[in-house]
């Protein structure tokens, strides 16, 4: 691991995503918002939206993560837990949460979504090798779990997924010295078991809408570090055009 990789960094970032391309990216959120929330299914309204603003692929793929309607984004504020952490048993989407840190410390595109949630474009297709910033993402996470006095942390990881097991002994070797309990389980389906628990670090609006409640940990990390940022892609933002 140790050749310098940005996990989800793409050349063309930098085009797609300037301020004269948000303004576009943002219009067309809004859209996109107005049409979801009257009824319109969000894959045949997000191509509509798309091909009037000629939007590139990576535009399309930014502003259908940011955008979610107004019921859902009420229905996850609400489950969000913000309080006292002190002695839960948290729920880890390991590939999730690990994969947008891994973005944040690689300088490469996040956005700020509507809900809340602070989401890559990375993407994740059964496949995930270890980098250089693996370590580093892992170990932001027993700090911030530690530093909130949880009593257990489990982490759940995709078995399908190629390198899960190095990942998983990864985890153990970086975090078991650390003042909480910790387990790390690889599944077949991590999805279907986090949808119906509590206390789940995830970003993944699927979970969101299922699970019982959940903990925004990615944004927590990230807002604490001066160096990483990301596209404001907020509800205030996009409504406020």
């Amino acid at each position: 691991m140790n050749k310098t990789v940005r996990r989800g960094f793409v050349p063309t970032d930098e085009k797609d995503f300037c301020d004269k391309e948000l303004k576009k990216i943002y219009l067309a959120a809004n859209d996109l918002y107005y049409l979801i929330n009257r009824g319109y299914n969000i894959k045949g309204a997000s191509i509509f939206v798309g091909n009037h603003y000629l939007l590139s692929e990576r535009q399309r793929l930014a502003f259908v993560r940011a955008v979610s309607s107004k019921d859902k984004i009420k229905q996850r504020i609400e489950k969000e837990i913000k309080e006292d952490l002190q002695n839960k048993i948290v729920n880890i989407d390991g590939f999730n949460t690990i994969i947008t840190l891994e973005v944040a410390f690689s300088g490469s595109t996040l956005l700020k979504c509507m809900d809340g949630t602070i989401r890559d474009l990375a993407g994740l297709r059964g496949t995930y090798r270890l980098i250089d910033k693996t370590d580093l993402a892992i170990i932001h996470i027993g700090r911030t779990l530690e530093k909130n006095k949880i009593k257990k942390a489990i982490f759940y990881l995709d078995a399908p997924v190629s390198n899960s097991g190095k990942l998983k002994k990864r985890i153990i070797e970086l975090l078991e010295t650390f003042n909480f309990d910790l387990q790390v389980e690889n599944i077949n389906n991590v999805d279907s078991v986090l949808e119906k628990l509590s206390n789940v670090i995830t970003s993944d609006a699927i979970i969101l809408d299922k699970c019982k409640s959940w903990i925004n940990l990615s944004k927590k990390i990230i807002d604490e570090i001066e160096e990483c940022s990301y596209i404001n892609m907020s509800f205030d933002t996009i409504n406020n055009l």
